[in-house]
């Protein structure tokens, strides 16, 4: 029989999730996108110091800060490799969760300083010159964002990687920034002073929203947020096994490796190799039902 009504069955499914293959192109995704942003930025904030445009000047030192943030993510990856220990049991890949906390951090910080900027410039009616080429480095802005931002996000979900995509979110952020540097810019060349500061307002509003996006995501991560359609397919998935009359479906995110731990009622007197065969078959169904998840782990419980 089972004993004391309970066994546990694990199962990881490395042969589709080889994490060697991902954390290589999660390395790599930051690496271009630092290398990218810091060229954009640079550029940017040449052209910025030039014009004198408080709005091309924030989304200059926005795309910069990426740079600061792509450092973060990096060593939240660096930390998240390390093998589980008596402390740390279950290892460390939440360290990837806290990294996208400090993404958070930076994008919220932007918004501050972008908002600063452009009130003093607002107040202090300053002007913008040599309006044509603070427009090209705007659209620079916009089109090295995107490209950047759209790597991540695609390298970030194929490895289910939320502070991956977070960093791509700030990046897309980042490019909405510089369209609103170039129409600032724009409206300032037909005679509107104030298109400048008004412009650089903008950019803070599109940065906290993309901010509190960033955060509640990542928060919502942090505290195992689920999606109820997996929670659902899972159940489905493993009462569809012979010998499993009920269940009840929890998970758990351990940074990028998605838990499902699916307590299973059997039959009375079910043998530990009974129950040992029945969760073999549930996590195999899981898995199937379920792509994102990692390690399934089947408790048996009798009626």
């Amino acid at each position: 029989m089972v004993s004391d009504g309970i066994a546990t069955v694990g199962s990881r499914f490395a042969q589709t999730h080889d994490e060697s293959v991902d954390r290589r192109d999660a390395n790599r995704a930051v690496a271009v996108s630092a290398v990218g942003l810091l060229i954009t930025g640079g550029v940017e904030l040449a052209l910025a110091i030039i014009t004198g445009s408080v709005a091309l000047l924030g989304d200059a030192l926005h795309n910069l800060s990426d740079v600061s943030t792509s450092a973060v993510v990096f060593l939240g990856f660096w930390v998240s490799k390390r093998p589980p220990s008596k402390t740390y049991p279950y290892g460390f890949e939440r360290a990837e969760d806290l990294a996208g906390l400090g993404v958070a951090l930076v994008v919220w910080l932007s918004a501050v300083f972008a908002g600063y900027e452009s009130y003093r410039k607002l107040v202090g009616g300053e002007g913008t010159s040599h309006l044509g080429i603070g427009m090209a480095g705007a659209a620079l802005g916009i089109i090295g964002n995107q490209v950047v931002a759209r790597y991540k996000a695609v390298v970030g979900k194929r490895i289910q990687s939320v502070t991956l995509q977070a960093d791509a979110k700030h990046s897309w952020l980042d490019a909405l920034s510089s369209l609103g540097a170039l129409i600032g810019l724009i409206v300032v060349a037909s005679g509107r002073t104030w298109g400048d500061p008004i412009a650089g307002f903008a950019v803070t509003l599109f940065i906290l929203h993309v901010g509190w996006e960033v955060t509640r995501e990542v928060v919502h991560h942090l505290m195992d947020g689920l999606d109820a359609g997996d929670i659902d397919a899972a159940r489905d998935a493993a009462c569809a096994v012979s010998g499993v009359e009920a269940a009840t479906v929890r998970g758990r995110w351990m940074g990028r490796s998605l838990l499902i731990e699916v307590e299973g009622q059997v039959a009375a007197r079910t043998t530990i190799e009974s129950a040992t065969s029945i969760g073999a078959e549930v996590a195999e169904r899981v898995h199937d039902a379920v792509p994102a998840v990692r390690d399934v782990r089947f408790i048996p419980a009798e009626r």
